[in-house]
């Protein structure tokens, strides 16, 4: 069997990593592995192949810096042709990237078998690229690997029981991860407060606006400087961002780091006291490692997480931002249930693959 597995994404590489590992130890298959590149700073991407061990990629396509739809128009074309070369069983994507949807679009018009890791979620959003990324994928997927019983229910609800794909509940290769590489945890090179909130923004919806954008930034400042200091790996476009509205970085109270490998990230939720995001994984990885988080969005594709009080959403309003940080810092929550499968997700998927 050949599969050709497609990422581009820091939250791909570490899902890739799971299964990746799991193809390993099984004979028989071929892995093609091909990154889009379309994170292309190196503490993004590079680093995560090295500390995790995946195998190098086959294929780098080096596509980025470009509006969604000439990226996806140009990481279709190339995939494509890539698809043709190899011919492989399976084309297996990650999550809800333009990486994800030009994989999908390839593979259904080459009539290429398609699995799709992560397939189900739903925010509801329609104005968020990944929502759309999302539901096109799941629609020419043949395979629907999804996480939770929410994900199983939301495809029963569009209509899938009436549709030619398999929809199996497999849990996450992401709780996988966090189980395989918690060990290898490393604290970054920088020096940390002894508690500390940590924070990571990235989203369009809140960094593209720029009244949004300030607002949070406000309230992240208020918290860091009269409740407790936020440490802030920055993405690079977020950075970007925040020096268009000439942000005073110099005077913030704020600790804004570099971005961070997985490892060390695996470190900063360890040692957090609370987590703050508008990041889908990280929100996830937080109830990993029994750390409530205050999402900085309106909706949550993981709502399982508020339904446990383990997670509570905030938008970009500032006093619902400091509101939503006191309530999470003074209660407990329940860390108990095993929402996310049993640590084996990986195996899961490739042992259906082979039957299938």
């Amino acid at each position: 069997m050949k599969i050709v597995t497609i990422v581009g994404a820091r939250p791909q590489f570490v899902k890739a990593a799971v299964v990746s590992r799991s193809i390993a130890n099984h004979d028989g298959i071929e892995e093609i592995i091909v990154h889009t590149g379309q994170h292309y700073d190196a503490n993004m991407s590079d680093v995560f192949f090295r500390e995790m061990e995946i195998p190098h990629p086959h294929y780098n396509l080096g596509i980025n810096q470009m509006s969604h739809g000439a990226m996806t128009g140009r990481m279709l074309e190339q995939i494509e042709g890539i698809l043709i070369k190899e011919k492989p069983d399976y084309l297996l994507v990650y999550g809800d990237t333009d990486s994800t949807l030009a994989g999908a679009l390839a593979a259904s018009k080459l009539g290429i078998p398609l699995a799709h890791v992560e397939a189900g979620l739903r925010s509801f959003n329609m104005s968020m690229p990944e929502e759309i990324n999302r539901i096109l994928t799941d629609r020419v997927s043949n395979i629907l690997f999804c996480p939770t019983n929410t994900a199983v229910q939301n495809l029963k609800l569009e209509g899938y029981d009436n549709i030619n794909a398999s929809v199996v509940r497999s849990g996450d290769v992401m709780y996988d991860a966090a189980l395989h590489y918690a060990q290898h945890a490393k604290a970054p090179n920088v020096a940390l407060p002894k508690d500390y909130i940590l924070c990571t923004l990235h989203r369009a919806e809140n960094t593209d606006n720029p009244q949004l954008l300030g607002t949070i930034f406000k309230a992240l400042e208020e918290i860091s400087h009269n409740i407790m200091p936020i440490v802030i790996p920055l993405h690079p476009r977020t950075k970007a961002k925040l020096q268009a509205i000439k942000f005073n970085f110099e005077q913030s109270p704020i600790l804004f780091i570099n971005p961070v490998g997985y490892f060390e990230m695996i470190h900063l939720i360890q040692h957090s006291q609370l987590i703050m995001t508008d990041s889908g994984g990280l929100q996830k990885e937080a109830y990993f490692f029994e750390k409530k988080c205050v999402t900085l969005r309106e909706e949550t594709e993981w709502v399982e997480l508020v339904e446990v009080n383990a997670n509570k959403l905030v938008g970009a309003d500032y006093s619902d931002i400091i509101e939503g940080v006191n309530s999470m810092l003074a209660h407990p929550a329940d860390f108990s249930a095993k929402l996310y499968g049993d640590g084996h997700t990986g195996d899961a998927i490739v042992e259906y693959l082979l039957k299938h």
